[in-house]
C-alpha cells in the first residue's frame, strides 16, 4: 500500500479536494470576505479554495504531525515588503486554519494530542493512504515504464 510520501502533492491535494467537496465539510459563512493572510493583497480567486486548503492542511498534518496551529500559520504565511527595506515573513490567517482543523476533526480525520498539537486519526490515515494507492496505480497505468516495488 502506498503512502502519502509516495505520490506528488498536487495530485493528492487535487483528488482530496474533490472528496472533501462531496462530504459534509461546510465552509464558514465569512469565507467570501477574507484574505488568507496579511501578506496577501486580495482574497483567493478560486471559488473552491476552502476545500483545497482543508486538503492541504490534512496532508501537512499527516506529514508533520503532531503539529500546532502556529506552525501551520508559519507554513502558509509569506513575505510582505516593508517600506524601503526587505520583505519580512508574515503569518497566515489563524481563523481559516483553525476553522478547517475543527471541521476536519468533526469528520474524524484529525484528532488532538494533549499539549502537542493535531495528528491524523486512524480513519484519516486510511483514507489518505487509500487515495495515495489509487493515485500511484493511475500513474503506473499512464507511464508503463514506471516500476512499483511492493
Amino acid at each position: 500500500m502506498a503512502k502519502v510520501y509516495d505520490v506528488p502533492a498536487d495530485l493528492l491535494i487535487e483528488k482530496l479536494t474533490e472528496i472533501l467537496k462531496k462530504e459534509d465539510l461546510q465552509p464558514p459563512s465569512w469565507l467570501p470576505y477574507v484574505k488568507t493572510g496579511s501578506h496577501k493583497e486580495r482574497p483567493p480567486q478560486n471559488r473552491d479554495w476552502w476545500y483545497t486548503r482543508c486538503a492541504s492542511i490534512l496532508r501537512k498534518i499527516y506529514l508533520h504531525g503532531p503539529i500546532g496551529i502556529t506552525d501551520l500559520r508559519s507554513m502558509y504565511g509569506g513575505s510582505k515588503p516593508v517600506g524601503y527595506g526587505g520583505a519580512h515573513h508574515r503569518l497566515a490567517g489563524g481563523a481559516i486554519i483553525r476553522a478547517a482543523i475543527h471541521r476536519l476533526e468533526k469528520l474524524g480525520y484529525i484528532e488532538k494530542v494533549e499539549k502537542k498539537g493535531r495528528v491524523v486519526s486512524r480513519q484519516g490515515m486510511q483514507k489518505l493512504d487509500k487515495l495515495a494507492t489509487e493515485i500511484l496505480n493511475e500513474l503506473v497505468v499512464k507511464t508503463p515504464h514506471l516500476k512499483v516495488y511492493s
